[in-house]
């Protein structure tokens, strides 16, 4: 089951005079990545690269930075890969000690300084979720909204038109389940919208 990281975790790694400062943390999605990066840029003017990779769905993304191709990027994702993790980011600084260090030195450092990070980080267990979207007569918004504080669902959108119609979040695992149950709640007097719909 794919995880995330529950706070962000830090390494550093000297190798030949290079200083490699690595932080691997949980983030929502490629924009989010992006300001990291340039916050990290705005912190480290000195450095010569800053190096990242992004586990994110179809969002996922390695960027060298100028590193030879392949050498910093591909390898630290192939680290958050391997660790089965999804929504996180991973950043190495890189300040130059003046010493070439090869393809191969590269590609060790960056995994090296990922994996470091990596060793103290606390993995949460990611849940799929999905949003759904039902209407019901005004007299049965009550029961529906404490049904799905039993079903541990998070309630977004209220509108109220002839029907009130609620849109929530809940657990992948949980959502045949809760169909179920609201509908037998409701003797069938609900029905679901496709969120299609809704936007």
């Amino acid at each position: 089951m794919p995880s995330t990281l529950a706070a962000p975790v830090h390494s550093e790694c000297i190798l030949k005079k290079s200083r490699f400062i690595g932080c691997v943390q949980p983030v929502a999605d490629r924009a989010a990545a992006q300001a990291v990066v340039a916050a990290l840029w705005q912190a480290h003017p000195g450095a010569r690269h800053v190096c990242w990779a992004l586990m994110a769905g179809g969002q996922s993304a390695a960027v060298d930075d100028g590193e030879p191709g392949g050498t910093a990027g591909r390898p630290m994702l192939e680290v958050l890969r391997h660790q089965d993790l999804e929504g996180v980011l991973a950043t190495v600084v890189r300040y130059f000690g003046g010493v070439k260090l090869g393809a191969g030195g590269l590609v060790r450092a960056y995994t090296d300084t990922v994996a470091q990070a990596l060793l103290g980080a606390q993995k949460v267990p990611l849940r799929r979720s999905s949003v759904l979207c039902c209407t019901v007569p005004y007299a049965l918004e009550g029961l529906v909204r404490r049904e799905l504080v039993t079903l541990g669902a998070v309630l977004g959108e209220v509108g109220h038109a002839s029907l009130v119609t609620l849109a929530f979040r809940i657990p992948d695992t949980d959502a045949a389940r809760c169909i179920a149950r609201l509908g037998d709640a409701t003797q069938g007097r609900i029905g679901w919208l496709d969120m299609m719909d809704v936007v």
